[in-house]
């Protein structure tokens, strides 16, 4: 559907060049229908995982011999969350941008088609096709401006390390087809589950997930990301950080689950990789957040540390920690999504991102700037936001696993994190302590940042707050609705269970009634895990008033600005793609050497 009217959109552009709110119309029309399609195929997922056959080409004596969507309840709550960010940022862009052309609108609808597509498929290579159509869109769309120099060097960065990243997966796609004559994964899952791994599948799974790595900007793959948030259209951004990143891990998840698990076996041994890499891209990616003034890329960096986040719940193996990662993400999409929204609209009206130069100018933006303050705390994990509750568990999950030390992994990036936030709301919407000092390099890459709008500057549109008001009240009340914690661990639990994803697709036998039990407690949190939350967000509050006020605290705001150890990880953030995929291939043979010095 989506690909249709993008098309529809792009044939009909001489006509509709004139009439910019009925092609914003049919857009959001479009988006708003796709979300309620996933949505619905949430509940009938919640079933027996639904199976679809392109042309009826149903698998033969278990071989598949077409193409099939199959829908289990994470994979369509993805969708319809992508639908859902989709839907957002064309509202809020139906006032931001006075003169769009058509083809902004049907590059959204071509992103929106590559995330479902992506989320749904059940073969491993349109898995990647679809990866891929999503990515051609997002790297068009980071260079909306063309006439500028930082979107088109941001999307030359994006598109390399992402291309990069896609020519590894796809050569290993291409050695599992060599050793399994086949591409639909629960196949693919069954073959390998037949024999004993050897080198060849081990580096067949380094590449798939090394590509998809990538794309979920885990460290050292994670440079690319903040070039391309900072001089991306804000709409554009609220689906990078909120939904784009997530579906890379998403990824890293299912080619896992439904293929890998079984035959490499050694669960400890991937389990430990994951971690490692979760927990360095989280502290990363809150150490660079908290030390930048460009509001972009600050919120940028924040979402490398949730990414590391993520894959650390992911990592624990469990079906609590993957709901746990699961609920994560639903929250940080919404309150992500809300920032970069309200971040939008300080654009749009103040003509800047340079925290540094906006400092107080933001009192007369008294919405936005509770908008932003309130999501400030959503993304410092306060209780009750889904964010606080994913957090919950997938540490419930970590404790149980013996890894304690996660919790603190978790309190830290969430205190940086939510400390840079609420320091950018105390400054800019409340004119709050003293404005921050100077940093020459940090201001030369704000003041780059031009608005993306040309009229209505004096007030902003209730199409700009409404959405981020809306994102900002589903990421409180997500944990309130009835059955929400024991569905989402239900859906987690049949997602890890690879047998029984084979069984149905190939042999169309329903999976079992599996229950995963809550931990003690309403909707399974506890009260450390509410103490934890409190003390987060407790943390970054002080962090943003120490900075705030830092003429008090001097010791800590010497630190902040003159740490060797920062200006030394700000080096390798260059913006130059060369150093980039240097990276890149480093961080692929030591992910490489690792699990294969393990799965030998």
């Amino acid at each position: 559907m989506p690909l249709l009217v993008g098309a529809f959109l792009s044939a009909g552009a001489p006509f509709l060049k004139q009439r910019q709110r009925l092609s914003d119309g049919i857009a959001i029309l479009t988006s708003g229908a796709v979300t309620g399609m996933c949505a619905a195929l949430v509940f009938q997922a919640s079933g027996p995982r639904s199976v679809y056959w392109f042309g009826g080409f149903r698998p033969s004596h278990g071989i598949a011999i077409g193409i099939d969507f199959a829908a289990g309840p994470l994979s369509a709550g993805l969708a319809a969350l992508s639908a859902f960010l989709v839907t957002a940022s064309m509202m809020f862009s139906w006032r931001y941008f006075e003169h769009v052309a058509t083809h902004f609108q049907t590059l959204m609808l071509i992103f929106l088609a590559g995330m479902v597509g992506f989320c749904l498929t059940g073969d491993i290579f349109d898995m990647f096709v679809w990866f891929e159509v999503m990515g051609v869109a997002a790297y068009a769309l980071t260079a909306y401006r063309p006439e500028e120099k930082g979107p088109v060097q941001g999307a030359i960065n994006f598109a390399i390390t992402n291309s990069a990243g896609a020519y590894l997966s796809l050569s290993g796609i291409g050695l599992l087809y060599g050793r399994t004559g086949a591409l639909n994964m629960a196949q693919v899952s069954r073959e390998l589950s037949a024999q004993r791994p050897d080198g060849l599948v081990v580096v067949s799974f380094v590449l798939i997930i090394s590509g998809l790595l990538v794309k979920g900007a885990i460290a050292p793959f994670h440079f690319w990301l903040a070039d391309a948030h900072a001089v991306a259209p804000t709409p554009v951004c609220v689906l990078f950080s909120g939904v784009m990143v997530e579906l890379g891990l998403y990824g890293v998840t299912r080619v896992y689950w439904s293929m890998f698990a079984k035959a490499l076996g050694h669960e400890q041994v991937i389990s430990h990789t994951f971690l490692v890499l979760g927990t360095l891209t989280a502290l990363v990616g809150a150490v660079f957040c908290y030390h930048q003034r460009h509001i972009k890329r600050l919120l940028a960096f924040s979402t490398v540390s949730h990414a590391g986040l993520f894959l650390s719940g992911i990592a624990l193996l469990s079906p609590l920690g993957l709901a746990g990662a699961s609920v994560y993400v639903l929250g940080h999409a919404m309150v992500k999504g809300a920032l970069f929204l309200c971040a939008g609209v300080v654009l749009h009206r103040l003509h800047s991102v340079n925290e540094t130069s906006l400092h107080g100018r933001g009192r007369s933006l008294r919405l936005t700037g509770v908008i932003f303050t309130v999501a400030g705390l959503g993304l410092a994990d306060l209780p009750p936001f889904a964010t606080f509750l994913g957090k919950g568990w997938t540490e419930e999950s970590a404790y149980s696993h013996g890894y304690a030390w996660v919790t603190v992994v978790f309190m830290v990036s969430a205190v940086l994190v939510g400390g840079a936030v609420l320091r950018v709301a105390g400054g800019v919407f409340f004119g709050l302590g003293d404005p921050p000092p100077e940093d020459p390099r940090m201001a030369k890459e704000a003041e780059e940042e031009e608005s993306e709008t040309e009229e209505a500057k004096y007030r902003t549109p209730l199409s700009m707050v409404v959405p981020a008001a809306a994102l900002v009240v589903v990421a409180l009340a997500l944990p309130f609705f009835p059955g929400f914690g024991p569905s989402v661990q239900r859906a987690a639990t049949r997602f890890e269970d690879e047998s029984a994803y084979r069984a149905l697709v190939l042999s169309g036998r329903p999976p079992a009634n599996l229950r995963a039990p809550l931990p003690p407690g309403p909707t399974g949190i506890t009260v450390a895990d509410v103490a934890t939350g409190a003390g987060s967000a407790a943390g970054a509050v002080l962090l943003a008033g120490a900075a705030l006020f830092r003429r008090r605290f001097r010791s800590l705001a010497r630190f902040a600005q003159h740490s060797r150890a920062v200006r030394a990880a700000r080096r390798l953030q260059s913006g130059v793609v060369n150093d980039y995929v240097t990276w890149l291939v480093i961080g692929v043979a030591c992910i490489g050497a690792a699990l294969a010095a393990a799965l030998r």
